[in-house]
């Protein structure tokens, strides 16, 4: 009720600057256009931004493009050349977000007031049911303003056309949808259907500086830079997604077992700084040589998952980064849809093995929730649950894939 009651509230203090924002709508659509996108999530759901970008780009090439991302994501855009400007918001019920309404609402003001001066031709709210945002560009007097709304009566007053979303196709496909509704919006084509990832790729460009901090770890690890590696990125951003840490490492043990092109795979392991203990219960239980690295930069860590010959892991951000390297990947679902966040890639290339172990209080698999009270995830072991051989037998797929695929390049190379 509270909540309500402050959104009506700020539909009342936007009125006349939503009346002005109507009247500019009406205009000529300006030479040089401003785009504002607002995408307040984390590593993955950006890289499955990333293929509106060139798209918005090709179809309007004098636009300036602005993003609108949390700080924990921005690299991800910062380097990519469609994108003119990257702002960063500590977006409230976030990671490391606000939380009191208090809070909320006053910083919904700020960045208004700052972003109305920015005088932004078209804005779209790329996160579903995120009322925040469809506010912020109400009062930021966007003239055109889209997004989706599932809630009616909280983002859908905000924006100046609403689509109607889909649950069960892909975010990147959400996401050019509302691309192509916003380029119709300003008298523009659509973009070409269909959306698929050959013709919308996800981007992030890694530097030469990252490819060769790459190789000198690895050279200091004893690895050769013609030996062949295979990731495993173990964590994931929520409990209930994990596996178990044994499992990983019989995987591992596998792996390092295993060769290509004649020569011993090497296994590398990678999380950030909170993860190490669980990279190093992992290489313990291995057995065998494994090398950890944490505290990677993304740009780092993309760098590593090119380098790789496929990558291991669960729905996971660096999954979706492996990705936009075009290098295969094995993944672990349970409570979350592949068809919604799976690979946006080639699906000869990417092995998704979903959980088919419904936890005892969820109605559905996948239920589709991530987010219980401290321990409450050890009720929730459907990812927990998938069977070591699935993955092994995956693993031994993705082998004989990589080996194909190399013959296939010997003779041209």
């Amino acid at each position: 009720m509270l909540r309500n009651a402050l959104i009506l509230l700020v539909r009342l203090v936007g009125t006349p600057g939503a009346y002005l924002a109507a009247r500019q709508a009406r205009k000529p659509v300006p030479e040089r256009l401003r785009i504002l996108l607002v995408r307040p999530d984390y590593l993955g759901d950006l890289i499955m931004t990333t293929p509106i970008l060139s798209a918005l780009k090709q179809q309007i090439p004098n636009a300036h493009i602005t993003m609108l991302v949390g700080p924990w994501s921005a690299e991800i855009v910062e380097r990519h050349p469609a994108v003119d400007r990257v702002i960063t918001c500590s977006f409230p019920n976030l990671r490391n977000g606000l939380s009191s309404f208090f809070q909320q609402y006053m910083l919904l003001l700020r960045m208004a007031y700052w972003l109305r001066k920015e005088h932004y031709d078209l804005a779209i709210n790329l996160r579903h049911n995120y009322w925040w945002g469809a506010a912020l560009l109400y009062l930021a007097r966007v003239p055109h303003r889209i997004g989706y709304a599932n809630i009616p009566h909280t983002g859908k007053p905000f924006l100046t056309e609403v689509l109607p979303s889909s649950p069960q196709e892909h975010l990147s496909i959400s996401a050019l949808r509302l691309c192509s509704a916003g380029l119709q919006a300003l008298g523009y084509a659509p973009l070409a259907t269909p959306y698929t990832p050959e013709r919308y790729p996800s981007f992030f460009q890694v530097t030469e500086a990252e490819q060769q901090w790459v190789e000198e770890r690895l050279s200091a690890a004893g690895i050769d830079s013609s030996a062949p590696i295979v990731v495993i990125h173990p964590g994931a951003g929520e409990r209930v997604k994990m596996w178990r840490a044994e499992a990983w490492a019989t995987c591992a043990a596998f792996l390092a077992r295993s060769s290509l092109k004649g020569v011993p795979i090497r296994v590398v392991l990678t999380g950030s700084k909170q993860e190490q203990s669980l990279l190093d219960t992992i290489a313990r239980q291995a057995g065998t040589p494994v090398f950890c690295i944490t505290g990677m930069t993304i740009g780092q860590l993309a760098a590593l998952l090119h380098r790789a010959e496929f990558v291991l892991g669960l729905d996971s951000g660096p999954l979706h980064l492996a990705t936009a390297q075009a290098t295969p990947t094995i993944r672990i679902f349970g409570p979350t849809k592949p068809l919604r966040s799976g690979p946006w890639g080639s699906p000869d290339r990417h092995i998704v093995l979903c959980s088919t172990h419904r936890c005892p209080s969820c109605p559905t698999i996948p239920c589709g929730r991530l987010v219980f009270p401290p321990g409450a995830e050890v009720a929730h072991p459907c990812v927990r649950l998938v069977p070591e051989q699935a993955v092994l037998d995956a693993i031994s797929r993705q082998l004989s894939d990589v080996a194909q695929l190399d013959e296939t390049l010997r003779p041209g190379q």
